[in-house]
């Protein structure tokens, strides 16, 4: 009984973390990457966005579970990068979508699936210093995580739908001017964060080089220099 007590702990103590990695304001990358996902759907198409969140959270569960179970580790630069880069080449994708068939869309299932490994890692590397070093059961909590990862989700989903609804049904706006608004936007922000995020060292504008000249040239130098007049100056052996 108290096993069970502990487990269930375990569960809603991680459920709020993954909840809030979707629907807290820290979460605009996979929020944006979801709406991508999502752009090219109508209201009437829910099943088919469930069927395709699902292939998102099985992609993010398997590499959560990898990483926090340490078999597999990533360079958390190069997944801060790559995260807003499926969402530019998902929103990219859906600019060039002409017909809305369950064909021509089939896709975004292999997308949210295949990108859905790379968000996953960026998962990972909040919740396995969560669970390091705790006594708590790690099935149970990667169970919550993901549990209130996908709670999130559909609930980023319903509203795209109903906005998606509201828009294309309601006010009669073309479908695909539709398509290509959302994800002309949502591609502009996730290319600016991939650029943002790019994994390339850059140079600290307080780095100084110093170039040792020869004492000769330093007094070459020196001479044409307001500092010419400074007798204190020494030039290096």
């Amino acid at each position: 009984m108290r096993f069970a007590y502990n487990t269930m702990q375990d569960f809603y103590f991680y459920f709020g973390p993954g909840w809030k990695h979707i629907i807290g304001k820290d979460a605009l990358d996979h929020q944006l990457f979801i709406a991508a996902l999502a752009a090219i759907y109508l209201l009437k198409d829910w099943k088919q966005v469930l069927i395709l969140v699902t292939a998102f959270t099985i992609g993010h569960s398997l590499t959560l579970a990898l990483s926090v179970y340490d078999v597999i580790r990533f360079d958390s630069k190069w997944v801060e990068f790559l995260i807003p880069l499926t969402i530019v080449i998902t929103a990219l994708s859906n600019l060039f979508q002409k017909k809305f068939t369950p064909r021509s869309i089939s896709i975004n299932y292999f997308l949210a699936l295949a990108f859905g490994l790379i968000h996953g890692m960026g998962f990972a590397n909040y919740i396995r210093f969560a669970i390091a070093g705790s006594d708590q059961n790690i099935g149970w909590s990667l169970f919550g995580f993901n549990v209130g990862l996908e709670a999130g989700q559909i609930v980023v989903v319903a509203a795209l739908l109903l906005l998606s609804h509201l828009i294309v049904t309601i006010l009669k706006v073309n479908r695909r001017d539709w398509v290509i608004f959302l994800s002309a936007a949502v591609f502009g922000i996730a290319l600016k964060m991939s650029l943002d995020r790019l994994p390339i060292k850059k140079k600290s504008h307080e780095e100084t080089h110093v170039i040792e000249l020869p004492a000769t040239d330093q007094r070459q130098f020196i001479a044409g220099t307001k500092y010419s007049e400074q007798p204190q100056f020494k030039p290096c052996q």
